[in-house]
């Protein structure tokens, strides 16, 4: 069984859910791919796992690094899982590029290369944003695409962590929404 509660940030209303391992989803409303994973049988209920994911929500959008530990249990593939982790690792006010994480995932399974495109479709599919933060993956030439929160929200987001190059951009032709 999985729970919901509501979070409103400063960029917007925020849906978490949770089952009895730890948070499993957290998507601003009417974003792309928004609840995807999320039981048609739900419930509203306040969990102490949810008090601790809107204690870190406070933190970081009070502009800083969070020091809570949410636990949080991914729901996907096993290499969505595996991308999922990856992107969890990214520090705040850094970013990673596609790619970069796809030399990693390739490094790691023995491979000489591996799909940057595959990692993106990974990403694109993160149902734990912020937390699990995919608004820090990159294209290599600066490209902001991808993100299912909206590209204005990836905007803010970086900004917000002071991770904003001025070398960034939105390509004319984003898969961002």
């Amino acid at each position: 069984m999985q729970y919901t509660s509501t979070y409103e940030s400063p960029f917007g209303g925020i849906t978490l859910a949770a089952d009895d391992v730890g948070l499993t989803g957290l998507w601003f409303d009417g974003q792309k791919y928004y609840c995807l994973y999320l039981d048609k049988e739900h419930e509203e209920r306040n969990l102490p796992v949810f008090d601790l994911a809107k204690a870190w929500l406070d933190q970081y959008f009070a502009g800083r690094v969070p020091d809570v530990d949410v636990p949080l249990h991914f729901i996907g593939t096993d290499f969505q899982n595996e991308v999922w982790e990856l992107l969890y690792s990214i520090p705040y006010g850094q970013t990673m590029t596609y790619g970069g994480i796809a030399d990693i995932l390739a490094k790691r399974r023995g491979l000489k290369r591996m799909s940057a495109q595959a990692v993106g479709g990974a990403v694109g599919k993160n149902e734990i944003s912020i937390i699990v933060p995919c608004h820090r993956v990159v294209g290599a030439n600066g490209s902001l695409t991808g993100y299912a929160g909206g590209i204005d929200k990836k905007i803010q987001l970086l900004k917000l962590e002071h991770a904003w190059k001025d070398d960034f951009f939105v390509p004319k032709h984003s898969t961002a929404p």
